[in-house]
């Protein structure tokens, strides 16, 4: 199966004042056309900053990102920004985890549609907010015409992120970005916002990164999971294979602090030991300091990936190299 998306050796390096910063450290990953994969992990994994990555919107300053991001067989960290913004929002668009601070607040959500309309379909203005108007349609808001007419401000939570989501389909694009988009959103809420997007990203056939911390919300929404962990991705496979046979340490462990109703525990179970700082990484495997497995050759060597067969990889000396 040919990959719509691959990323091969992907670093992202941010130069502070208390030193180099390595938020990624070699991430591969592939999408197909029409497949929905999440990317999960804890906080400060590398998530958002491989999202950010593929967008180009990495500052420059003080910054090194260097491996491949191929998107239809073109290198992405090979185009101009003159490139890139034809491409942000109409091949690649994304769907920011807090549309209060992604939208405009001085401008009413049918502009800012329609100027994203208008810029990359070429419509006239009245065209374009028209249908900016069936757009909000399509996300199912009461009211569209209404809608269009106001500011973010005077929308609720759950609102604002179909706004946001209805921006991001408004140019059929091939690919869909989206970070942590249920985060501010109450349960019954989440559900539904998942549904939708699923159900539009089938209706325009587009492929889905889903980045979440939340391994149910990947579950619901995904065919693939990749787990990240410290700036890589350490595991990948189908959701259904991922949960019923999970091979590497770490996403054993996170597994393992779902809660389950059929069991009672007097204590949630944690992943032990401290997340390592990307500053002064430790050597070998990442995860070695915190591995209940781990033995000498972890803290020497960094585990290459390895193919157990059903498209499932793992970077772990238990299976590999």
């Amino acid at each position: 199966m040919d990959d719509m998306l691959k990323i091969v050796d992907l670093y992202t390096h941010f130069h502070t004042h208390e030193g180099i910063v390595q938020a990624l450290n070699g991430v591969n990953l592939g999408m197909s056309q029409r497949e929905s994969v999440g990317l999960v992990g804890e906080t400060g994994c590398g998530k958002s900053v491989t999202a950010l990555s593929i967008l180009r919107l990495i500052p420059s300053t003080n910054t090194m990102v260097k491996g491949h991001i191929h998107f239809r067989g073109e290198d992405l960290l090979e185009k101009s920004e003159k490139e890139m913004r034809r491409i942000r929002g109409k091949a690649i668009s994304m769907i920011f985890q807090d549309p209060m601070s992604s939208l405009n607040p001085v401008f009413k959500v049918g502009s800012q549609i329609s100027g994203l309309l208008m810029l990359h379909r070429g419509l006239e203005k009245k065209e374009a907010f028209d249908e900016a108007v069936e757009m909000i349609r399509r996300v199912r808001i009461p009211d569209p015409e209404k809608v269009a007419r106001q500011y973010p401000f005077e929308l609720s939570g759950g609102m604002r992120q179909r706004v946001m989501i209805a921006m991001a389909i408004s140019c059929n694009p091939d690919l869909l970005i989206a970070d942590e988009p249920t985060t501010f959103l109450d349960v019954s809420v989440q559900a539904q916002t998942l549904k939708l997007m699923k159900e539009i990203r089938e209706r325009i056939g587009a492929s889905m990164l889903l980045i979440t911390h939340d391994l149910g919300v990947a579950a619901q929404a995904c065919d693939r999971m990749a787990v990240m962990y410290a700036g890589a991705i350490v595991e990948e496979a189908p959701v259904k294979e991922l949960f019923k046979n999970p091979l590497h340490p770490y996403t054993q462990g996170l597994l393992e602090c779902i809660p389950k109703l059929d069991e009672v525990k007097t204590r949630l179970a944690v992943v032990g030991g401290m997340v390592p700082s990307l500053i002064d990484p430790p050597s070998g495997c990442m995860f070695n300091p915190r591995c209940p497995f781990a033995w000498s050759k972890c803290g020497e060597n960094i585990p290459t990936e390895t193919d157990v067969g059903g498209r499932h990889l793992v970077k772990c000396f238990k299976f590999g190299r």
